[in-house]
């Protein structure tokens, strides 16, 4: 990569106005971070895309969250980092807070501005609209507000830029963790976060995971990498079963190398998810090879007429309950003869729920060579974040079941 840092100014067009990249690398030259270029493109995912191409510690995007160019960059940006867009519940208190310093409510509409590429980090703290930055494979970016930055954002740009272009050599990496909360894995990385150091130590909450981000600064390359991996070895013994993966890995990708790894194949049956663990595990290159089949079991009907859920536990606990969730993981492997299954059943909402069984309440069962296991949970969110959660708690739990690397 090369050394310095990267502006470049978004706009609707390009051609006319002033540029807004101005006040922005003013500030970082007068705090003596360097900065090897600057460039103004038209508010279009191809040229943005390409204007972030080269490679390097750090590009500053000038587009703020709001408008088109802002709805733009997040698109590119997710893209580029290998994520999806998600509502990030920092930004949107942070937002929410903006409005209210001016005795107004957030305007439903303005909630897209707290959509974010998954493990994006918001910067809080102005009135306007906030900062915010995410790591990628393609260096690190952060996306500034037009106009010219408050003291409060202009330290952190200057410290984060420092803190990646300060050293001849800058690695990152990124531990996914899952099925475990912020507050228990910042617990367990007490020693290391906040703390200064050749390697920085960060949480991210990543929509159904955390995250955990290292990045070491070293007088090289080698340097940096020797100085991460003594950090890492130590972080993922204390994050133990809960880690997963690595970067860009997800959990359908680490599920599909332990199947393939067993010589084992799963199916799946679901109920309120839709085909969502199915669709996530065959978007898997190469998963036809451990992805038998899937089948969405809406309906009591169907539940026992394509998996032989007994009518007598749905008589007696209901189609969301544990021996429902059982029987339909037992009822697909037996259809699909596979050694594995994954079973879901629950209310996603926003109606249906009742005060036994509010909104939210999933049951999920996990198959494996004859074993099987449910698990109750309550999610939180609208009906898209309950899906999501419900798939992800049902990867991991299959995850743990498969055991080993």
């Amino acid at each position: 990569m090369t050394g310095g840092v990267r502006v470049i100014g978004v706009a609707a067009d390009a051609a006319s106005g002033g540029d807004p990249t101005a006040p922005v690398q003013a500030a970082l030259v007068a705090a003596g971070v360097p900065v090897e270029g600057r460039v103004l493109v038209d508010d279009e995912e191809a040229a943005i895309e390409r204007a972030l191409g080269p490679e390097a510690p750090l590009a500053v995007v000038v587009a703020g969250p709001g408008g088109s160019a802002g709805e733009t960059v997040r698109r590119v940006l997710a893209r580029l980092s290998g994520t999806r867009l998600v509502l990030n519940e920092r930004m949107l208190a942070a937002l929410e807070a903006s409005y209210r310093r001016h005795d107004r409510p957030l305007p439903r509409r303005a909630e897209r501005l707290a959509l974010l590429p998954q493990g994006a980090t918001p910067w809080p703290g102005d009135e306007g609209e906030p900062a915010w930055a995410v790591d990628t494979p393609r260096g690190a970016f952060a996306v500034v507000p037009r106009g010219t930055p408050s003291a409060a954002l202009s330290a952190q740009l200057i410290n984060f830029a420092r803190s990646l272009v300060g050293a001849r050599g800058v690695v990152t990496r990124t531990l996914r963790t899952a099925g475990v909360s912020l507050g228990d894995v910042e617990d367990r990385l007490a020693e290391w976060l906040g703390r200064e150091g050749d390697v920085a130590v960060s949480t991210v909450p990543a929509d159904g995971e955390v995250w955990v981000r290292l990045r070491a600064r070293g007088t090289t390359v080698e340097a940096a990498t020797a100085a991460l991996g003594a950090v890492e070895s130590r972080v993922t013994a204390a994050l133990g079963d809960d880690w997963y993966g690595r970067d860009g890995e997800t959990l359908e990708q680490v599920v599909g190398h332990k199947l393939r790894a067993r010589g084992l194949t799963v199916a799946t049956a679901e109920s309120c998810t839709g085909g969502l663990v199915g669709h996530r595990l065959t978007n898997v290159a190469g998963s036809s090879a451990w992805f038998e089949r899937g089948v969405i079991v809406y309906s009591n009907r169907a539940k026992q007429e394509l998996l032989g859920v007994p009518e007598d536990v749905l008589k007696a606990h209901g189609a969301v309950s544990a021996p429902c969730a059982e029987a339909m993981a037992r009822g697909i492997c037996a259809a699909a003869q596979t050694p594995c299954g994954v079973a879901i059943t629950g209310i996603a909402g926003p109606d249906g729920g009742t005060p036994q069984k509010p909104v939210g309440t999933v049951f999920i069962g996990v198959a494996v060579a004859g074993k099987v296991t449910a698990r109750r949970f309550r999610f939180s969110g609208d009906r898209a974040a309950v899906k999501w959660q419900s798939a992800q708690m049902a990867l991991d739990m299959l995850r743990r079941r498969l055991g080993g690397p």
